[in-house]
This record gives C-alpha cells, structure tokens and sequence, in this order.
C-alpha cells in the first residue's frame, strides 16, 4: 500500500510533529511505499522527494524536515478517492494517510474532516472525536456523564475575560471553590503548552494571561498531590467485530511519569532529556493496573475513540482515588514517547504497531464506507 505521512503542521507542537513522524516513517514495515507529505507553519502542504525520506532511514536519530519547492506544492480534490491528492496535476495515488500532526490542525478535527471528505482511509480518531477530545472541557463533561471521575475543575472563557466584573468573580470563584495551588492550561492545546500551576493570586492571573494567548476557553483545576499514570489504547470502538481481533479495544500496560521539574511541562517532554523518569510498567498493585486499564477503555469508547490514543490518570497519592486527566488521540511517537512504550512493554512492537494502526483505518474506512448516505 502507498501510505502518505503527513506531518508539521501550524500547531505550537510542529517541531515535535517532525521528531515523531521521522520514528514512524522508521516504523513502517518496508512493504509499503511512504510518501512523506509536510506541511508548513503557515499551513501550506509539500510533497517531499525521496531522498528526505532515505536520509531519516539512515539516521535513526534525524528528525523530518520540509523542503518547500514551488513545483512540490500538493492539492486536495475532495471525493477522489486514492487519487484526491495531486502535485502539477499528477495524483499521488494514496491507499492510507497516516497524519502525525499533533495539536491545533492536526488533532482537533480539522484534518481529520478535510481527510472524510477525500474518501481516503487514515489512521485515528475520525473528525467528531478528534474535536470533541481536544476540548479539554467537553471531555471532563462526557465522561463525568460516563461515570468516570475528573479532577475538580472551572472552565473561564474569553467572554468572561472580557468582562472585568464577571472575570473577578469567576477569579475568586476558582481561588474559592477549587484552592491553591491551581492548574491553568489552554481547553484545546497539547503538550502543556500554556500551563503553569499557581500558588499565589499573582501567579495565578499570570498563568491566565498565559492560557488566554494559546486558546479562547481556560481549564482551571485544582492541583492535587498525585502520581502521574499513562495508558495506551488502540482500536476501532464503534466498528470493531468479534471476527477481526485488529479492531477490538485493548489498553496496554500502564506506565508512569516521574517528573524532575514542577510539573511535566513541555520542556520536560521535549527539551531536558532528564525531566522526567518513565516507569513502564507502573508500580501499582495487579488490582489497580486493571483498573486503569479497564478505565482507559471505558473513556475510549465512551468518546468513540478509534485508532489509537494514550489516556492519561492522575492518582492521588493521599487517597489513592483515580482521575481521568486527558485523553491524546496522536500521542507522541518520538524515540521517549510513553505511548509506544507502553505498547512494546505488552509485546507490541514499534512495526507490528504501525501496521495495526494502518489495518484498523482500511476496516474502519470500510465500515463507513457501507452505510447509506442518500436515498
């Protein structure tokens, strides 16, 4: 099969997209052809030649980069079919799109949509998920409707914001209601991008200030004494059939993050190769293991996650209570990333992984591609 890797992207986590993406053009068994398709900060797409793409092969450490030739630039027609992407006229004859583009237009539905109007497989989560779980609000909402606990939270919008009496109120509301310290991130951004956790008024609206210029909606919440735990989750929750173990739901083996910074913020995701310890697996009792586990499937499938996600828990280390944290549905892929951790350390290897990820999209694509759509 011609499977298109997209990557970049115009999201604060484009640097990120370009390390991980270059793992999983490593990890695509070399039956496939790959066409690496980059797209810029300014959201302009590039077919790249082959030779980026032999260059990453033969450095396992070298992450993607895009060339941005004029004659390279790529179209979309949607309805087309394998055929819908074309550069100078010529299609590129596409089986599967397997998008490594991680937050803001990558993530959030956007391309996700653009890719169901296409007709085209591609691995993940289709457009409603997409959108729905990179809200972190609307997530805390579907899963408290679930029966699946969060940690306490406040939601401020830019409307309030803009409001000097309501943004007061809402301000000692939260200071109030949920107490210092706090944790204030942007509702629809990844990789900690915009939070910081509080511990003083002053801190805390400058931790405002902060999320406010990453995102329109702010999630505040109560910062509780808690062990981070992550868990990998793949296949097909709408679709899946008994006679096709590739789309049956599986959470793997959970793992946990030890951060040596305040939080795990993107610098110690990304920046300090020593800001954080990960526990693969993690050192919680069989009985609560599966617990995250079977938690982690329950929010996938209550979310009608498909593909793959990592599902992320806070447990508080005072009373052992568990909490659904968020829910990544294109987790990280880099050579530290948690989520193929976690699913290498259940006998799933990086390859075999990919290839999975790849079968789910073509019998997910193929499920819809079924059902009636016009009389």
């Amino acid at each position: 099969m011609n499977i298109a890797l997209i990557y970049g992207g115009r999201s604060g986590e484009h640097e990120i997209s370009l390390i991980s993406a270059a793992s999983v053009a490593r990890g695509i068994k070399k039956q496939h052809s790959v066409i690496l398709i980059g797209i810029t900060k300014d959201g302009k797409w590039y077919l790249q030649d082959n030779a980026e793409y032999e260059r990453i092969l033969n450095d396992k450490s070298a992450a993607l980069t895009i060339s941005e030739a004029p004659e390279k630039s790529v179209s979309i027609i949607p309805g087309s079919g394998k055929n819908a992407f074309s550069v100078n006229g010529k299609a590129l004859s596409v089986d599967v799109v397997f998008p490594i583009l991680h937050g803001t237009y990558g993530e959030d539905g956007t391309i996700q949509g653009l890719l169901e109007m296409t007709g085209i497989p591609f691995v993940g989560c289709e457009t409603m998920a997409s959108s729905l779980t990179m809200d972190k609000e609307k997530t805390k909402q579907v899963l408290q409707a679930s029966g699946i606990p969060v940690v306490p939270y406040i939601c401020i919008k830019r409307s309030d914001l803009n409001d000097s009496q309501r943004y007061d109120e809402i301000f000692q509301r939260c200071i109030n209601e949920l107490s210092f310290p706090l944790f204030v991130k942007p509702c629809c951004a990844g990789s900690s991008n915009g939070a910081n956790k509080a511990s003083t008024p002053k801190e805390f609206s400058y931790a405002l200030m902060e999320a406010f210029s990453w995102d329109n909606k702010v999630l505040v919440e109560k910062a509780i004494n808690a062990r981070e735990i992550e868990c990998s989750v793949t296949g097909n929750s709408t679709t899946a059939s008994p006679d096709n173990e590739s789309e049956a739901v599986k959470a793997y083996i959970p793992g946990e993050i030890l951060p040596t910074h305040t939080f795990y913020d993107f610098d110690a995701k990304y920046n300090d190769p020593n800001g954080a310890a990960l526990r693969i697996p993690a050192e919680l009792s069989p009985d609560l293991i599966e617990t995250v586990r079977s938690t982690a499937v329950k929010a996938y499938k209550a979310l009608d996650a498909s593909g793959f996600s990592r599902v992320d828990f806070f447990i508080d280390k005072d009373t052992n209570d568990l909490y659904f944290n968020e829910i990544n549905t294109i987790p990280g892929f880099t050579s530290i990333s948690m989520f193929p951790k976690m699913c290498e350390a259940a006998g799933l290897e990086f390859s075999d992984l990919t290839e999975l990820l790849i079968n789910e999209a073509v019998l997910r694509f193929n499920a819809k591609a079924s059902l009636t759509t016009s009389r």
